[in-house]
């Protein structure tokens, strides 16, 4: 810890969300324990990756953005309502404009707004991270580098099930097993970069954070429900891929509320 202590908060932050990602991409490694495509076995992983992104969508994203409302002295059902809704429209505009500028498959429609949305999710956490580490350079209140590095360890440990959740739908999808890994990875680099961001800029950052945290949850919602749980519902098991969603939900619930 004395080590991290005597750092400049940048490379704090770069450490820290260098460890967010590398767990992102951990989870996204499970894609290689499931060789075959199996429709029941992926469906249900479409299913429990549905339940992760709502419940990430309010432990990880709303519920904290309301807590910020509050301390900044916002009006808390005004950001999070404005940041939830423009996040839902933003992932429709680009889904229209999708279908406008490319004629490809749904499947790829589909694997472009998975990753979008998990990536959106990731700039938050990763904006998070870094003001957390730049408010010690600051003085604020309550900052420290203890609980700078919790919430780095949290976050970190959340993304692990969010790796999973973008690369086992795209193996879903067709997709080798090695490329659903890069690209369930690849959603997690955002982070060091937002974190430093957050670092750098974190008194103007911390006041847009709330809206920013709740367009994530509207980006991300949308697809859950225009995408994950539409099709994971083709299966004829419809009750059974519900249980994986409310499975999924809970895993991540419990993550979420064991390590915040």
């Amino acid at each position: 810890m004395n080590f991290i202590e005597n750092l400049n908060p940048i490379y704090q932050t770069i450490i820290a969300t260098s460890f967010t990602f590398l767990i992102t991409a951990l989870g996204a490694s499970l894609v290689f324990v499931f060789k075959k495509p199996n429709k029941n076995v992926m469906d249900a992983m479409l299913g429990f990756s549905a339940g992760v992104m709502v419940s990430a969508s309010f432990f990880s994203l709303i519920n904290p953005a309301l807590e910020m409302s509050k301390n900044l002295n916002f009006i808390p059902w005004v950001v999070i309502t404005l940041g939830f809704l423009c996040g839902g429209i933003f992932l429709y505009l680009g889904d229209k404009l999708y279908d406008v500028l490319v004629k490809k498959s749904s499947k790829n429609k589909r694997t472009f707004m998975l990753m979008l949305s998990i990536t959106l999710h990731n700039i938050p956490e990763g904006l998070a991270i870094g003001v957390a580490f730049g408010s010690v350079l600051y003085g604020l209140n309550g900052a420290s580098i203890l609980t700078a590095s919790l919430l780095a360890l949290g976050i970190g440990i959340q993304n692990f099930p969010e790796g999973t959740a973008i690369s086992v739908p795209l193996k879903r999808d067709g997709y080798s097993s090695k490329k659903a890994f890069l690209y369930g990875s690849l959603s997690g680099i955002v982070e060091p970069i937002a974190g430093v961001i957050g670092c750098v800029m974190v008194q103007k950052v911390t006041y847009i954070l709330p809206f920013v945290l709740a367009f994530a949850a509207g980006a991300m919602i949308y697809v859950v429900v225009q995408e994950l749980i539409p099709e994971s519902q083709t299966n004829e098991k419809k009750d059974l891929m519900a249980l994986f969603t409310l499975i999924g939900f809970a895993i991540m619930m419990i993550l979420d509320l064991a390590f915040s």
